[in-house]
């Protein structure tokens, strides 16, 4: 019917692959993931010639021990040409293991020439092919031995000589070559390992310096954020008070400039960084909880109304990591509260003992007056959530019931 799908006699055959082994439907190029074969190399050559020679040698040496045989005429024409035939099929090996090999047991039955060829078969099968491909090709020849050595016995050898001879001569070639296989497996699998430890080094290796690199960039945050306020601070006091006292005015001059000098020293640095690829140990101490008194000191300078309350029983011992942390949160409140609250007073809690935490609370009352929006506002705090979260404690910020704004942060301190 011209609605229906024809189909050809290749497919109607594969779709009947139940009816044959498996190992047999394979090597029929039925399948067609393995369409692509690779190409001889120099080792594959010389592997394929000597083989060839291996069987041309043993058909020869077959086809001199033909003349103490009695043999029909023609016959002995007949099993040489079926012996030249299996030689040069030899080539064909790699292509075809597991069909090569069974073409051969009825070539290898008829004709004493092609034995050559039937043990380069049987070889390369057990090389290329797992055990169970094997078993169909040299459990057939097992049995098929002794029916061998009945019409074309051995003139030297007796009848139970001859078959445990030719059983032994199959058992060690299938074993050798499953060992050759089985090393070959081996190499593959230590490449594989090899290539996968590679890989999974260049991974961590990756991750490791996107880490720091993320390290950085929340330090710069941190730290420019802070410069860049206290620069946007005076210079919108110097263009909105121009008559302002002589003073005033060089004080705020100085605190731009200091800042902007800190603030191009620190971009320096990270540029530095970034281009080495590699956090630099050779850069500026990071900040601890000792100078907290600095920080504070430095926002009063700026024109900020700032108090200070610590309570840390041996602030000496408290961990550089979290005296950091400690140090970040306190200058991305102060600088929130200098952006979002200018005027109002700012009040830095730090509060901790060993075995109970270090408590660092930044607030501030609610501004007067409409405050401008600031764009970018609220990364600082995610930043400074997420580091709080890395060192195993907690950072939680909001509206306070004044109407003001809280940081509130607990960090682990054992």
């Amino acid at each position: 019917m011209s609605g229906e799908k024809q189909v050809s006699a290749p497919q109607a055959f594969a779709g009947r692959r139940w009816l044959l082994p498996s190992a047999l439907i394979k090597e029929f190029d039925l399948d067609p993931e393995r369409s692509g074969r690779p190409r001889r190399t120099a080792r594959d050559w010389v592997v394929d010639f000597s083989c060839f020679l291996l069987a041309v040698i043993i058909g020869l040496l077959a086809a001199d021990t033909m003349k103490d045989e009695n043999l029909p005429v023609g016959y002995a024409a007949f099993d040489q040409l079926l012996g030249a035939l299996s030689c040069a099929a030899v080539w064909l090996r790699r292509r075809w293991p597991v069909g090569f090999a069974a073409a051969m047991v009825p070539v290898g039955l008829l004709s004493s020439t092609s034995g050559g060829a039937a043990l380069v078969a049987l070889f390369t099968l057990a090389v290329h092919r797992p055990f169970r491909y094997v078993a169909w090709v040299a459990g057939t020849y097992a049995v098929l031995n002794p029916v061998y050595f009945v019409f074309r016995p051995e003139p030297d050898l007796s009848y139970p000589w001859a078959v445990a001879l030719a059983s032994l001569l199959t058992v060690t070639v299938v074993g050798w070559g499953m060992f050759v296989r089985s090393k070959r497996q081996l190499m593959l699998s230590l490449r594989d390992r090899a290539r996968r430890a590679e890989t999974e080094a260049r991974l961590r290796a990756e991750q490791a310096q996107r880490l720091a690199r993320e390290a950085i960039a929340r330090e710069m945050h941190d730290v420019l954020a802070h410069r860049l306020t206290l620069l946007s601070v005076h210079a919108g006091a110097l263009e909105f008070r121009p008559d302002a006292p002589r003073e005033e005015i060089v004080r705020a001059a100085g605190v731009i400039r200091e800042s902007a000098h800190e603030a191009l020293q620190d971009l320096r640095e990270i540029i530095g960084v970034l281009r080495a690829g590699e956090p630099d140990d050779a850069g500026r101490p990071q900040p601890t909880l000792a100078a907290l008194e600095a920080l504070v000191a430095e926002s009063r300078e700026a024109g900020m109304k700032v108090t200070l309350v610590q309570r840390v029983t041996d602030p000496a011992a408290v961990p550089a990591s979290v005296g950091r942390t400690a140090y970040r949160i306190a200058q991305e409140g102060l600088t929130n509260a200098r952006k979002h609250a200018p005027g109002t007073e700012v009040t830095v809690t730090v509060t901790g003992a060993p075995g109970e935490g270090l408590s660092v609370a930044v607030r501030n009352p609610a501004p007067e007056g409409e405050v401008p929006h600031v764009p970018g506002s609220g990364q600082g705090l995610i930043g400074l959530t997420e580091r709080a979260t890395l060192t195993g404690g907690r950072l939680e910020h909001g509206p306070a019931a004044d109407g003001g704004f809280e940081v509130r942060s607990w960090l682990p301190w054992g």
